[in-house]
């Protein structure tokens, strides 16, 4: 090994070092109570994630275009917050370490589907080959068709994010995002960015397509992190909430009709006032059970 190849490990190592501790400490690695159905899956959250729904079929979703990508043609290009930016093509790409992975594939509209064997390489790896720079703290990733998506560092350098070109022994259509795509199992799958052609690192955060239209900025599956603001409650808490604000309505409007009716000199209309009152708070107990069951 001479200098200049020593050098450059050196810089992969220091790389991988830096992001260690981050990266074991992201919520899909540590999450004291994910919620979630089914056996452990490769990372200790339930293989099910809440809210999903297991599948056989891959549903082909994107923003209403699908790029066209020769393989002569395409180009991944590596800059922003790093010290060697690089453009690659295919050959060189194909030149860089080839890893074969098995993961699983969680859609943000309610589908999973399991035990993908996909073969590409690591974004680590590509990191690595750009000499991120210490600064950095995130990557946006750009695509084809114009989608962008943003990640923090420390679930990007995961050894499971990869940039794909074959999924179950078939090179990556085009409706998938071929001829590369990223994918981002312990994330919903729209963080993975498809028809990738760039990785551009920041020193900072810089919100994505979806991101800036409404979805969460974290995306973490077992918590049902779907969308912007507070990760969402469990279906139980939401279901009690709008119990007790129908009960407490209910009782409302019956204390205002009972002062209303003696007030105008009608006691004999309270009784009726109140038995209606009970029959419409109490008739919230079996919507409640139904959202609990």
């Amino acid at each position: 090994m001479d200098d200049s190849e020593r050098r450059v490990v050196e810089a992969r190592m220091k790389l991988r070092e830096r992001w260690r501790e981050k990266t074991l400490a992201t919520r899909a690695l540590t999450d004291p109570a994910p919620r979630g159905t089914g056996p452990a899956n490769r990372h200790g959250m339930p293989q099910l994630p809440p809210g999903q729904k297991r599948t056989t079929k891959w549903p082909v979703l994107d923003l209403g275009r699908q790029p066209q990508i020769d393989l002569k043609e395409w180009g991944l290009i590596l800059d922003g917050a790093c010290e060697a930016p690089v453009k690659l093509d295919w050959e060189a790409f194909q030149a860089l370490p080839q890893v074969e992975d098995e993961s699983d594939f969680h859609c943000v509209t309610g589908w999973s589907k399991l035990d993908m064997r996909w073969l590409g390489v690591r974004f680590a790896d590509l990191a690595e080959l750009a000499q991120v720079s210490e600064r950095a703290t995130h990557v946006v990733c750009h695509g084809y068709d114009g989608y962008t998506t943003n990640l923090p560092l420390e679930e990007a350098l995961k050894s499971d994010v990869l940039l794909a070109y074959s999924a179950d022994g078939e090179p990556l259509s085009k409706e998938h995002g071929g001829p590369v795509r990223m994918i981002t199992p312990q994330l919903y799958a729209w963080k993975g960015t498809k028809w990738i052609c760039r990785l551009e690192f920041r020193e900072g955060d810089k919100l994505g397509f979806w991101e800036q239209n409404g979805y969460s900025n974290t995306a973490h599956p077992w918590q049902e992190d779907r969308y912007s603001g507070t990760p969402s409650a469990p279906p139980q808490s939401s279901a009690l909430n709008a119990v007790f604000q129908w009960t407490a309505g209910v009782l409302g409007i019956s204390c205002a009709l009972i002062l209303g009716v003696q007030f105008a000199g009608h006691p004999e209309w309270v009784k009726p006032i109140q038995w209606v009152s009970y029959v419409a708070a109490f008739g919230a107990i079996p919507y409640a059970r139904a959202k609990l069951a």
